[in-house]
């Protein structure tokens, strides 16, 4: 007996042994690459500090100043709770109706999906930012498309305050397609059975999707509105790329603000403390997202 548990200890300290080897590299990496940089910036944000010189310790300053003497840091904040508020649930909408075609399933149901998934992989690209900013040129598509209707074709769509953002939330939207194949896989997991049984009570189809759809989405429903949530904080190519903030700071975007303090403006240990307050935002939201879970999304096991 002595010596099968022996033989016991000695083949779980092995495994053991292996799964630490194993997972070292993501251990290091995470150390090296997360958790390091973070502490780093977080000594910064307390930091005078512009890259070309040693950081120079000032407390609570850059906070202060954040909070009580920077009106861009206020309209950045604006902007992007615009941004996020707007573009997230419209891009789950489309993702959703998009979904809901493709799940009756055809021979060319595969071929849709790809080009409907497409742009969210090369929307955030550097390259198409340059052909959205073309796109809504004065001299762009969308101006000559106008007017071959008879409509107006000389918009300046990215120098006007009141469109700038909007040609941003459209790029947004347009890159539906990772919510979008989410919706299908749990649409494809609603039992067959339920729409049978709705059928026979005579339930027509907005009966069958708000009683019976809606509801056991609404798991699959947070799940893409967290995730789409802090993308939609977080989002700064496609800013940076076609408006840079502009007219008049419409489109300046929480990321391309902290990125001009940074490399612009050379206020590394500001622009530090500002990516940390966003962190904080970002928590909070998801934190509120979460305390409201209960209220809205059908849990079958309570």
């Amino acid at each position: 007996m002595k010596k099968k548990s022996l033989t016991l200890a000695q083949r779980l300290n092995r495994e053991s042994t292996a799964g630490v080897v194993c997972s070292l590299p993501f251990i290091i990496g995470f150390l090296f690459f997360m958790i390091v940089p973070m502490g780093i910036s977080l000594y910064y944000s307390f930091c005078d500090y512009n890259i070309l010189s040693p950081p120079e310790f000032v407390g609570l300053k850059n906070y202060i100043q954040m909070f009580t003497a920077d009106d861009r840091f206020w309209k950045s904040i604006g902007v992007t709770f615009y941004f996020a508020l707007v573009s997230v649930p419209l891009r789950l909408i489309f993702a959703l109706i998009v979904a809901m075609i493709l799940v009756k399933g055809s021979k060319a149901s595969p071929f849709y999906r790809a080009v409907y998934y497409l742009p969210s992989i090369i929307g955030g690209s550097v390259a198409v930012s340059i052909l959205w900013k073309r796109m809504f040129a004065t001299d762009g598509v969308i101006n000559q498309i106008l007017g071959m209707f008879g409509l107006p074709d000389n918009t300046s769509w990215l120098g006007q305050t009141s469109t700038a953002i909007w040609t941003l939330i459209i790029l947004a939207v347009w890159q539906f397609g990772s919510s979008m194949l989410i919706f299908l896989s749990a649409l494809k997991q609603i039992p067959a059975e339920l729409y049978e049984a709705a059928n026979v009570d005579g339930a027509n189809g907005i009966q069958k999707f708000f009683r019976i759809t809606l509801p056991l989405l609404t798991p699959t429903i947070f799940f893409n509105l967290v995730m789409q949530m802090i993308n939609g904080f977080l989002a700064f190519t496609q800013c940076y790329i076609i408006t840079q903030g502009k007219p008049m700071d419409s489109t300046l975007f929480f990321t391309v603000y902290t990125y001009q303090q940074s490399f612009e403006f050379y206020k590394t240990g500001y622009a530090a403390g500002m990516a940390w307050v966003m962190l904080l935002i970002v928590g909070l939201v998801t934190l509120v997202l979460f305390a409201t879970k209960r209220f809205w999304v059908y849990d079958e096991g309570n």
